[in-house]
């Protein structure tokens, strides 16, 4: 799994001139499933995101976690985060997992989430959706969940 994780004041996700989900404080989480995913991955990606410590404690730095600021998580499904543009000028997609595979760890994902405690928002899978945000900070990382560095 590969995430898009932006630190927010607030963000939202509309589909067809209606709002799905809608948060504060928190992390908009724009989430791809990879071919080959597994059960495993969304455990890994829902404890290491919640636990991220990109929140500013007393004294401005970052050293508070999504749980500790008792923020919230909006997550948006995107399979175009699985696109390789190294070759050509049009992505493949290859590397992204089909919806039959997608849909379930997708939600896997967002049970793992509210299963740690916190408020989540979402999108709607293979739909088109606006996504508005304030991003804090700013603050935007790359996280994936079988990337070795």
């Amino acid at each position: 799994m590969r995430a898009v994780v932006q630190r927010v004041s607030r963000a939202k996700v509309t589909v067809a001139g209606e709002v799905t989900g809608e948060i504060g404080t928190g992390l908009l989480v724009l989430l791809g499933v990879a071919e080959g995913d597994q059960p495993t991955d969304a455990v890994y990606l829902a404890e290491k995101l919640i636990g991220l410590r990109i929140f500013p404690d007393t004294e401005g730095k970052m050293n508070l976690s999504l749980a500790e600021i008792q923020g919230a998580m909006l997550i948006v499904s995107q399979f175009t985060l699985l696109g390789d543009c190294r070759k050509g000028k049009r992505p493949s997609f290859i590397a992204a997992a089909r919806p039959e595979q997608a849909v379930p760890l997708y939600q896997q994902f967002v049970a793992e989430v509210q299963s740690r405690g916190i408020t989540v928002g979402t999108g709607r899978f293979q739909e088109h959706m606006d996504v508005e945000l304030v991003n804090d900070g700013p603050i935007t990382l790359l996280v994936d969940s079988r990337k070795e560095f």
